[in-house]
């Protein structure tokens, strides 16, 4: 059997608010393989957030350990943190996160610039990512000139730049209408199937954990349930 890209081994999260210790992850085991479309579903305040921060290495646990493809990750430095998440993941948030002062074209070639790819590369890829989502004829707009689903596209092209293994989504069509959700979604699946890439989304909406094959589900900072989807859920009007 393949090793899993992804492992936490009974992972903790506390935080010591005054003389009180909030424990947000209590004990948390998980195992995704590559090429899994996992969601994590729960309500607020349930830990899901701090769960995929961990996963997205954009955090560190209090106790336990993650590895990323067999490397363990959970004691590396902040700088070997950044270095991992610039080169094998992309992220894309509810807020979209773009640089309102860049264009769409900028926003996309950022993550390679901290890679050092070279000027010429960066833009003929941001511009390739661009076209591959309909955005073509966008990329030379600002975040505040295009829409929300727009936004979330290149946000999606920006996550791609650096070709990584893993893409984490926290709510990404959380604020998008049902029609640009949906559609933010095909592109995800589409990544997922044609790419292979392992997507790991965030969310609250069964609609979205209908687009996946593995749903887990928190409640009070541990797993209470983990079973593969055995149907889609079909998005409303």
């Amino acid at each position: 059997m393949a090793e899993p890209l992804i492992k936490l081994e009974n992972i903790w999260k506390i935080y010591q608010l005054g003389e009180v210790e909030l424990n947000v992850l209590r004990g948390v085991s998980l195992e995704i393989n590559p090429g899994d479309f996992v969601t994590l579903m729960g309500p607020s305040g349930s830990g899901k957030s701090t769960l995929l921060q961990i996963i997205g290495c954009l955090d560190v646990p209090t106790k336990g350990k993650v590895f990323l493809a067999g490397e363990d990750v959970s004691r590396m430095t902040e700088d070997e943190l950044a270095q991992i998440r610039g080169q094998r993941i992309g992220f894309v948030f509810q807020q979209f996160n773009l640089l309102h002062n860049l264009n769409a074209l900028e926003n996309v070639m950022l993550p390679m610039v901290f890679q050092g790819v070279a000027e010429n590369k960066r833009i003929e890829r941001a511009k390739n990512l661009l076209n591959s989502l309909n955005l073509g004829k966008r990329i030379f707009h600002k975040p505040t000139e295009l829409s929300g689903g727009e936004q979330q596209r290149i946000a999606i092209a920006r996550s791609l730049a650096n070709d990584p293994e893993v893409i984490v989504a926290d709510e990404p069509t959380g604020n998008l209408d049902s029609f640009t959700g949906k559609m933010i979604m095909d592109i995800l699946i589409e990544l997922h199937k044609k790419e292979n890439k392992t997507i790991v989304v965030v969310t609250h909406d069964p609609n979205i954990a209908g687009y996946s094959e593995q749903v887990i589900n928190i409640k009070d900072g541990q797993i209470v349930s983990n079973h593969l989807a055995k149907e889609k859920v079909l998005w409303g009007k």
